[in-house]
């Protein structure tokens, strides 16, 4: 108090009215003294690889076990936006002509850009494929057996695009490089919008498949035509099966075996505390136009899962790298082991539930119905790989038979146009004829 009163007139008057000031600052928001701004979690580079290094690390991983690993890299665009997706195909033969005859299954992540735990779980489990990591408590031979019937293609990072917006800076974003969410771009149900639909956060583009990502998504989906479908997202812990367009399930014995395998995976992988059952009748709000959705009903894949892998409840709406993510080790590591875990879980024990499914209701490929723009597009795919750019020769074909089938078409439409107008005139000459008295 002493200091306060030797202070000159002038200097005592202005921390007087500084104080004030302070304490109407106080009033205003409502007693809370704090004045300095939310501190939002910033990216943990101590855990987590830049979207580079990440893929640097599975090209290496490829590189070092070329008889189980292949990597091919799909790169698309339209009015002035590229994308590429890299997918690692996983076949201890390595044999293509031998991949219709195995159990399929493809596995997609980041598919939102800020959540970067999904692409570390992608490492992680491709690392144990290749046996540069292990799972405790698994046996290496029992693990082996059930491999050599499997062939895995993995999608590490299908955003690259809005994962490289979020290493910016921009720690919300789920988006791709142009605003569009991936996951509302496929064409179940799309572009309906809920009363909540918020375009930040649901954008789904100017039509279904408009973004090239989507677009490379669905040609490899149908040409590999997998068993089983899982897109890896964070957010809460869940494990997701169809549909999420509306709050049901499937009917009938497929949608039953799809449950039966995602609750052993609770009970032995998150001790029953994720949540089960459709997307849309679990989350609170539907979805339209997912990735999910599009795998089952149109693509057919008989086991489509959505799973949810992390969630911070307690984050703040805006703290994203805190809610999508873990961002200590201990919980990192947890994440990474019981998912990995689960994934060799679904790889064990798919095949025995599709094989239920088949023995009972002898599903034929013929009821596998794609249009014929979807089937052709998936086969005829422009790839890059590690032998160089190459262009499907029957691509080609097809492009010239697109063509001429145009002209055909337009030839036709001319010809009945011209058709139709001499029958018109025909008429009209007639008329003027009886109409002349004789």
């Amino acid at each position: 108090m002493g200091r306060l009163f030797s202070l000159s007139p002038c200097s005592f008057l202005i921390r007087i009215s500084i104080f004030a000031c302070l304490q109407v600052i106080v009033v205003v928001n409502g007693g809370t003294t704090n004045l300095t701004p939310p501190s939002f979690t910033p990216i943990n580079h101590d855990l987590y690889h830049s979207s580079g290094n990440l893929m640097e690390e599975i090209k290496g991983l490829v590189h070092r076990h070329p008889n189980k690993l292949t990597m091919d890299t799909i790169k698309a665009g339209n009015k002035g936006y590229g994308a590429e997706i890299s997918v690692v195909t996983y076949s201890r033969e390595r044999r293509e002509r031998d991949e219709r005859s195995k159990f399929r299954i493809l596995l997609s992540f980041g598919q939102h850009g800020r959540e970067l735990i999904t692409t570390e779980l992608a490492l992680r489990i491709l690392s144990i494929l290749s046996e540069e990591k292990f799972l405790p408590n698994i046996d290496p031979a029992s693990l082996n057996s059930t491999l050599d019937k499997l062939v895995i293609k993995v999608v590490p990072m299908e955003n690259l695009n809005g994962r490289k917006l979020v290493e910016a800076g921009d720690l919300c974003e789920r988006r791709n490089g142009r605003g569009v969410d991936l996951n509302r771009n496929w064409s179940v149900d799309w572009g309906k919008k809920e009363k909540d639909y918020d375009p930040y956060e649901e954008n789904p583009g100017t039509a279904p498949f408009s973004e090239p990502e989507t677009q490379m998504m669905r040609k490899l989906a149908i040409s590999f035509d997998p068993h089983v479908w899982l897109n890896v997202h964070s957010g809460m812990e869940a494990l997701f099966m169809p549909y999420d367009h509306k709050n049901t399930t499937p009917d009938g014995l497929p949608s039953h075996q799809m449950k039966l395998l995602l609750e052993e995976v609770n009970h032995l992988h998150c001790q029953k505390r994720c949540m089960i059952g459709s997307g849309g009748g679990s989350v609170g709000y539907l979805a339209h136009g997912t990735a999910t959705d599009y795998m089952y009903d149109i693509v057919r894949v008989p086991m489509a899962f959505t799973f949810e892998i992390y969630g911070d409840g307690t984050a703040s709406s805006k703290d994203c790298f805190k809610m999508f993510n873990p961002t200590d080790l201990s919980t990192f590591n947890r994440v990474l082991n019981e998912w990995s875990a689960a994934f060799f879980t679904i790889f064990k024990l798919g095949p025995y539930q599709l094989g239920e499914i088949n023995s009972k209701m002898s599903v034929s490929n013929l009821d596998k119905w794609v249009s014929i723009d979807d089937y052709l597009n998936g086969y005829l795919m422009e790839r890059r790989n590690r032998y160089g750019k190459k262009m499907e020769v029957l691509e080609l074909g097809m492009q010239e038979i697109r063509t001429y089938f145009r002209l055909f078409l337009l030839s036709s439409v001319l010809l009945m146009f011209m058709f139709c107008s001499r029958i018109s005139k025909g008429k009209s000459t007639r008329q003027i004829v009886s109409a002349i008295p004789l």
